[in-house]
Parts: structure tokens; C-alpha cells; sequence
């Protein structure tokens, strides 16, 4: 009896060790199973995390780009304004007073030559022009590519406005070089004056000259594309 007792003892702590032997091996199972697929899910995660980065990087440098592209477009519109006289500028520069004479006609002399006339104003234009004036204005009125200067009577029309003497051109550029244009030894202001008109060049601090403000149509001219495509 004692011996059976001692081998039921025996396979009772068999059957233990037997049941402890199988949990562990079977959690060591687990534990090695879930290992690769906890490390798929830091991988996924990581992945996760950085498409989100590099779609917020992407979407940075699309604003940037946008940005950019906007502040491009304004500057060089700008410049196209600037350019065309649509926009008021000022800088340095002079300004030239042009009167008639004062001086009374001699017996026989055309009076005509002591009165200012379109193509009188049409020289100082050209010369402050030649001398690099960037905007020019005659009593106010931006001159533009397709500024009219003209005789009207005894009145000048620029850009269809009549104005009666003294008339006023404000120019911005350099004023040393400017002004320097327009007295050159037997230039405009010395022909002028020598029939008595009166001219006089001011070197403001700032000269101030106002945008365009009349109408820009083209009833015939055309893009060069445009018009191929007709």
C-alpha cells in the first residue's frame, strides 16, 4: 500500500509538471508570435505618422510656391502699371514753368513767335525724355504712349484737355542731368527765351506726378496670337 501510494504521489506531481511544462511553452508561443506583429504595428504607426508629415510638408511648399507665384505676379503687374501710367508717382526730378513773352511785337513781326506752341512743348518733352525722365506730366496730365500734345486756338490740348499758358512739366529723373538737357548751349530753353519766353526750372524736393486718367482702347490693334487665330 505504501508503494502505491508513493507512485500515485509521483504521477500526480508528473501531471503537474506536465500541465506547468505545457502553459509555459505555450506562452513562450504567444509571447514569440506577438512580437512580429507588435512590431508590424509600430511600423504601420511610424508609416502613419510620417505620410501625415510629409503631407503637411507638401502642403506648406504648395502654399509657399502659391505665395510666391502671387507676389511675382503682383510685383511685375505692377511694374506693367508703373509703366503704362496707371499709377502715381513721385521721386525726385524738375519742373519746368513755360510762359508767353511779354515782350511787345516789333513793327512787321509774326506775334505767333512770341507765343508758346504744341511743337515747343513737344521739344522739351523729347529732350527730358532723351535725358531719361522715367514719368512726365503737363499741367497734371500723365503723358502716356498715346498722349496727344496740340494746338487749340490759343490754348494747348493734352489728352483732350485744353489748358491756357503757363504750363507747367513736371518730370522725375535725375534733376542735375534733366535740367542740364534743357539748357544746353543753343538747345530749347535758350531758343525759347531768346523770343522772350519765359522759362523757368525748379528743382523740388519731391515732384509728384498723377496717374493716367483717361481711356485705353484699341479698336484695330490686336495681339499678334489673337489676330492669327482670325
Amino acid at each position: 500500500m505504501p508503494i502505491k501510494q508513493g507512485q500515485v504521489a509521483i504521477a500526480a506531481v508528473c501531471v503537474v509538471l506536465g500541465v506547468m511544462l505545457a502553459v509555459q511553452f505555450r506562452t513562450t508561443q504567444d509571447i514569440k508570435a506577438s512580437v512580429p506583429f507588435q512590431r508590424i504595428e509600430d511600423l504601420s504607426q511610424q508609416l502613419s505618422k510620417v505620410e501625415k508629415e510629409r503631407e503637411a510638408l507638401l502642403s506648406e511648399v504648395h502654399a509657399l510656391r502659391s505665395s510666391t507665384s502671387s507676389e511675382t505676379y503682383n510685383r511685375e503687374l505692377q511694374q506693367v502699371k508703373i509703366k503704362a501710367g496707371l499709377v502715381p508717382l513721385q521721386g525726385p526730378g524738375i519742373i519746368v514753368s513755360i510762359d508767353d513773352s511779354k515782350r511787345p511785337t516789333k513793327p512787321g513781326e509774326n506775334p505767333n513767335l512770341y507765343l508758346i506752341h504744341d511743337d515747343d512743348i513737344l521739344k522739351v518733352i523729347n529732350e527730358l525724355r532723351a535725358a531719361g525722365a522715367e514719368a512726365i506730366s503737363i499741367n497734371g496730365q500723365r503723358l502716356i504712349a498715346s498722349s496727344e500734345i496740340r494746338c487749340a486756338g490759343p490754348t494747348l490740348s493734352v489728352n483732350n484737355t485744353r489748358y491756357s499758358p503757363p504750363y507747367e512739366i513736371s518730370a522725375i529723373g535725375e534733376p542735375q542731368t534733366l535740367e542740364s538737357s534743357l539748357k544746353l548751349r543753343g538747345g530749347v530753353v535758350e531758343t525759347l527765351q531768346f523770343w522772350g519766353i519765359q522759362v523757368t526750372i525748379k528743382r523740388p524736393e519731391t515732384v509728384k506726378i498723377p496717374a493716367y486718367k483717361g481711356a485705353i482702347t484699341f479698336q484695330y490693334a490686336k495681339p499678334e496670337e489673337e489676330a492669327k487665330k482670325q
